[in-house]
């Protein structure tokens, strides 16, 4: 979809109501709208592109909704003039930009991680551990927000580059772990 010129997005809006009290019902649904990347457009009212990948997310929330004895309304939507539809993409991926922005400043701070257990010279199978779940948490972030980054926004490219540098970092670290246990 990130080459569209001429296509047109189609969009599901969804108009969410959910009692105030239990709040954790309002919570759970506001959690996993944001969680599939939806773009909130008003109060109660979500828009996400009609496309696959946001299927599963968005049946989730019509659950969480049922469950909360709430309502909603799926309505399917385009914008009405090329300035809108252009908007509403714009929105979204200013969004996913954010995200990357995040997902970005987490990667300088592995980096970081690790030049701080170098310096220390803390070279143990715990640390390794440690070091390799963060990774794999950034490489499950990065997966998922690939995934709903449908108009590709420019810093997806630079957080892939990250992800391959902290994974060549961790690589390193690994070495260097190895070494020091079997010094000993």
């Amino acid at each position: 979809m990130t080459e569209q010129s001429s296509e047109v997005v189609r969009w599901l809006v969804l108009v969410v109501r959910v009692p105030a009290e239990p709040s954790r019902h309002r919570v759970a649904v506001w959690r996993e709208l944001r969680r599939v990347g939806a773009l909130q457009i008003g109060q109660g009212v979500w828009a996400v592109p009609d496309v696959p990948v946001f299927a599963d997310g968005i049946a989730r929330v019509l659950e969480l909704v049922r469950r909360g004895d709430g309502e909603v309304l799926t309505l399917d939507a385009a914008g009405r003039a090329e300035t809108d539809a252009a908007r509403l993409e714009a929105l979204f991926t200013a969004e996913r930009t954010d995200e990357w922005a995040e997902f970005l400043n987490d990667c300088a701070g592995f980096d970081a991680e690790i030049d701080k257990e170098i310096g220390k010279r803390k070279f143990t199978m715990a640390e390794l551990e440690e070091e390799e779940h963060s990774l794999e948490r950034l490489r499950r972030w990065h997966r998922d927000i690939k995934a709903r980054d449908v108009f590709g926004a420019s810093a997806a490219s630079e957080a892939a580059d990250r992800l391959e540098h902290c994974a060549a970092r961790l690589a390193e670290y690994t070495d260097l772990v190895f070494q020091a246990l079997h010094q000993m």
